[in-house]
């Protein structure tokens, strides 16, 4: 590799086509849009003090780099993780094009809340393994030079993910349409307590987690089925503190919308849609993980 352009332009040339890339790869692994951004930010800045000459594959050595550092972070993350007030969800993405990926394996596209979950639930290493390979596309040789782990090692990490993900992920897609139509249908159920259109709308055993973070109120656990989601919504109905201002987005490439409701309180809802029935809806009313949420006008 010459050091020519790149050594001009202090690396820019080599690093700026794969920032994308590396930002989905460090939100996946972490579930925290700020964090993610830091990680990148943290790559450039060791990428520029590295012999470029050195390196054959800018797209590797960068992938390593954005692995080990999402690693290191990952094990402060999952101590904090424990004393979190109730359920934890990443942070909504609001903007795809900011962490979204090249087509190839669905979760290169997919930001959903649902699979964030599923990749909360496997270890670092197997988190590490499947989006280094499965996602961003590296040989396995690539991922244990990451990793630490030999290749087979790090295949078997990888299937072990991959059936995780998998199992998380809804039977059938739903198209554009049809999911802000739902995401309508549902916001307008909700905000008027209308039990009937609610039971419609969710699946028999619909969950609901809501994020409050301990900084707003929020329902402690996740509730699982239909009756239950709608007795709650019927209750929260009854007690709004007033008319909420809303639009519909896609949170996590799903549908979804975001509100302000009259005491202030900023929160988005993000549905996961399953054969045209709501199969879980996911809440997020932590200010923390809101700071880029644009609210309602």
């Amino acid at each position: 590799m010459s050091d020519g352009p790149a050594a001009s332009d202090g690396g820019a040339a080599d690093f700026e086509p794969h920032r994308r890339r590396l930002a989905g790869l460090a939100y996946r692994m972490l579930g925290s849009v700020a964090d993610a951004q830091d990680v990148v930010q943290d790559a450039w800045l060791r990428w520029r003090t590295v012999d470029r000459t050195t390196v054959d594959d800018p797209r590797a050595f960068l992938a390593r780099i954005v692995t080990r550092l999402c690693l290191d972070r990952l094990k402060s993350a999952r101590a904090q993780r424990e004393i979190y007030v109730g359920p934890w969800l990443p942070e909504p993405v609001m903007d795809e094009g900011t962490f979204g990926m090249e087509p190839g394996a669905e979760a290169a596209l997919d930001l959903s809340a649902a699979l964030m979950l599923a990749l909360e639930r496997l270890s670092p290493l197997e988190r590490a393994a499947f989006l280094m390979h499965d996602v961003f596309d590296a040989s396995f040789e690539e991922v244990g030079a990451a990793i630490g782990r030999p290749a087979a090692t790090c295949r078997q990490l990888a299937l072990r993910a991959r059936r995780h993900v998998q199992a998380a992920r809804p039977r059938f897609a739903v198209s554009a349409d049809e999911g802000e139509r739902i995401a309508a249908a549902f916001r307008d159920a909700a905000a008027a307590g209308d039990a009937t259109a609610l039971s419609r709308l969710l699946a028999e055993q619909a969950l609901f987690v809501a994020d409050g973070g301990g900084k707003r109120r929020a329902v402690m656990n996740p509730i699982r089925g239909r009756d239950r989601i709608v007795r709650l919504l019927a209750g929260l109905a009854r007690k709004s503190p007033g008319p909420a201002r809303t639009y519909l987005a896609r949170i996590g490439g799903r549908p979804g919308y975001v509100t302000l409701q009259a005491d202030g309180t900023l929160q988005t809802t993000a549905l996961e849609i399953d054969d045209g029935v709501i199969v879980a809806v996911h809440i997020v009313r932590n200010p923390d993980k809101l700071r880029h949420v644009t609210p309602p006008a």
